[in-house]
Parts: structure tokens; C-alpha cells; sequence
């Protein structure tokens, strides 16, 4: 991953490759498989469950998508796979085609995608898409500030900062990855999504980072909650420290970053290797005999990818009030209450992660934070 900012689906991908491996064959099948980690024979079975798991949670839309030739028959056994309603037809006008698969990619995901990835063209015989969105509002929102970091890339920039304090210290901790630290803050969802914001040492790569991201998910990597951290510097943006009070209080946390919002293109076959999709490119044969008694082979595989992050959305409200204090000496401070704070002022990561299932549904990397208007 490059260190400008971008943001990617997985999740996305993933049943799109086992749908095709299920009907790959030769050297096809066996990239596709290496890719997906599983065996091919397995696959189609494996991605309707994921689409299963993805439909059932409150929080996500998730659809898959096919259109073919009129000339072209799927296999009844392939497409007996796929949802009962996933299946339409291309007219062969590429215009009128493209048309119907930009309204079926907005519609499937809000209007936060307004056109499919892929261009239809004359020759296109068969399209599978996913489409996947989700949407979550934060079990206690943020309070939107300016934010003027003093250090590090976004220095002397005047940006859009969230900020929250709650007593929940744990929801913070550190993990200690092989390239480095990395500081994790989980912000709950109200309805089964959470997103999980990384900050790792300065030297480390965003790959590096989401990569400890990712371990932290299943185990891999130890981590050091925010109620066990010593005292001072605990970790990147991360600091505990007792703070004088007049009356007992709970440990805190208080998180400052700021609001992103990006968008992204992605051409897989730039990486074909990765995505098992080599062998898939060559257009001399066909690959695909489980799916279609046509030849076929992989013209072009792209994802657009649309994440935002902000207090709750847009809203406006304005409050008016007089205090009146009481007269007389502020009372002694008596008791010390302990303080974690988190500061994501610098270009940091993210998993938006399904929380049942710990699915990372989308990850990304926040380069160019939102500024302060």
C-alpha cells in the first residue's frame, strides 16, 4: 500500500473470486484458490456464506450481481449458487447496459457508488459484481472541533477534529507488531459495526500498520489495554497521566482525530498476482468452463470504494445559556483520576469491522483529513 490516503473492501472481492474459481479450471482454478486460501470445490459454498453472514447483519446491505449474453447460458449448477434474483440479461447496446448497471450499483449501496467500476463494451459478455454498504451511527458521538497539530505531516493545518471523552479506557490499548507499535482505538456503532483506528510508530508503512490491524482481529498480535498502561508515553498519540479532581472519578478516555472522508478506484488486475486473476487475463482460451460452455477470460476487475467518518453525520443546533457560579474559594482538590488520551493528528489507519464475526469490511488509510471550515 502506498502512504497516500485510499480505502479498499475485501469483503467485496473475496466472493467475487470464489464464484470464479468454483467455475475456473487449469492454472485458473489454481491461483484462484491459492488467492482465496481455500480449495476451489469449497468456495462457492464458502462465499454464499459470507453473503449469508453480511445479509443478516443490521448494519450492512450486501448484493451480488450477474448479467450475461443472451447468447451466453450460465451453467445450471453455477448459477444455481448465486441469489435467486442476481441474474440479468445484457441487451448488447453497451450504452443501455451500463445504464441499468449504474442504477443497480446505486441503488444497492444508498447512492454512496453512482457507477459500476466496470465499462461495458461490445464485447463484454458477462458481468458479476458485488455491491456492499454499510452505515452506522456512534453509540456516543463526538464533539467537532478545530484541531491545529503541532507536529508531523499536518502541521500548522487547521482541521475538522472529533473529539470524546468516555470511561471506557479499554476501548484503547497497544499492540506491539513486528515492525512497531500500533495504537488502537475502538469506536462502537450502534448497530453491530465498529471502526478500529490505528496509529502506529512514525517509521512504520500504512501496511504495516493495517497488517497489525488486521492481527489484532484474530489474536495474533498482544495487546496491552488501556487500564493496564503505565504511567506517561504509553504508546504512538498515546498517554496516560493522573489528574487532580475535587471528587472521586472512573478512569477516562479521551480521543481526539479528525473527520475523513475518501474515495477510491482500484484496478485489481494492477495486482493480479495477489488476486489470482494472472492466468484468468490471458484471452487466447477460455478458463471458466464451469460457469459457461463459452470460452471466457478476465477483461477487467476494478472496485470503487466511498468511506467517511465524522461526529454523526450532519447536524446543526445552537444553545443559549447563563450560569451563574457559586461565590467563595474553588474547592481543594483531593483525589487524582487517571487520564488516557489518544491523539490521531498524523496519517493513521482503520478497519471498519463487523463486530459478531470480527470481518473487516473495509480498511483504509487517512492521509488527507477533512479541514476546519
Amino acid at each position: 500500500m502506498s502512504s497516500g490516503g485510499t480505502v479498499f473492501s475485501a469483503a467485496g472481492v473475496w466472493p467475487l473470486l470464489a464464484f470464479l474459481a468454483d467455475g475456473a479450471q487449469g492454472a485458473a482454478r489454481a491461483e484462484l484458490a491459492r488467492a482465496l486460501g481455500v480449495p476451489a470445490e469449497q468456495a462457492a459454498a464458502a462465499a454464499r456464506e459470507l453473503l449469508a453472514e453480511l445479509a443478516d447483519a443490521k448494519a450492512l446491505d450486501a448484493a451480488l450481481g450477474l448479467w450475461t449474453k443472451r447468447t451466453l447460458e450460465p451453467r445450471e449448477e453455477w448459477e444455481a449458487g448465486l441469489p435467486t434474483d442476481a441474474h440479468g440479461v445484457l441487451t448488447g447496446d453497451p450504452a443501455l447496459d451500463q445504464q441499468e448497471m449504474d442504477a443497480w450499483a446505486a441503488k444497492r449501496t444508498g447512492g454512496l457508488i453512482e457507477r459500476m467500476p466496470v465499462e461495458v463494451r461490445d464485447d463484454t459478455a458477462l458481468v458479476l459484481a458485488s455491491a456492499l454498504a454499510l452505515r452506522t451511527t456512534w453509540q456516543r458521538p463526538f464533539e467537532a472541533r478545530p484541531v491545529r497539530p503541532s507536529t508531523g505531516p499536518w502541521q500548522g493545518r487547521t482541521l475538522r477534529g472529533l473529539h470524546r471523552r468516555s470511561v471506557r479506557p479499554d476501548r484503547a490499548g497497544v499492540a506491539t507488531a513486528p515492525a512497531g507499535r500500533v495504537t488502537e482505538v475502538k469506536v462502537l456503532g450502534d448497530n453491530g459495526v465498529d471502526v478500529h483506528l490505528l496509529l502506529g510508530d512514525e517509521h512504520m508503512t500504512p501496511g504495516q500498520v493495517l497488517a497489525a490491524g488486521a492481527a489484532l482481529l484474530d489474536g495474533t498480535c498482544p495487546v496491552v489495554r488501556g487500564s493496564l498502561l503505565p504511567l506517561g508515553p504509553a504508546g504512538p498519540g498515546l498517554r496516560v497521566e493522573e489528574r487532580p479532581c475535587a471528587d472521586p472519578r472512573q478512569p477516562t478516555l479521551e480521543v481526539t482525530t479528525a473527520a475523513f472522508e475518501m474515495r477510491a478506484q482500484h484496478d485489481l488486475l494492477d495486482l493480479h498476482e495477489l488476486f489470482g486473476l494472472t492466468a484468468a487475463r490471458d484471452g487466447r482460451q477460455g478458463h471458466f468452463p464451469g460457469i459457461s460452455a463459452s470460452p471466457l477470460a478476465v477483461g477487467s476487475a476494478r472496485q470503487s470504494v466511498l468511506a467517511r467518518f465524522d461526529a454523526l453525520g450532519f447536524e446543526a443546533a445552537a444553545v443559549t445559556a447563563v450560569a451563574a457560579a457559586p461565590g467563595g474559594p474553588p474547592p481543594t482538590p483531593r483525589y487524582l483520576s487517571t487520564v488516557v488520551t489518544a491523539a490521531f493528528d498524523r496519517p493513521f489507519g482503520f478497519l471498519a469491522v463487523h463486530r459478531r464475526t470480527r470481518l473487516a469490511l473495509t480498511a483504509g488509510w487517512v492521509a488527507e483529513p477533512v479541514p476546519f471550515h
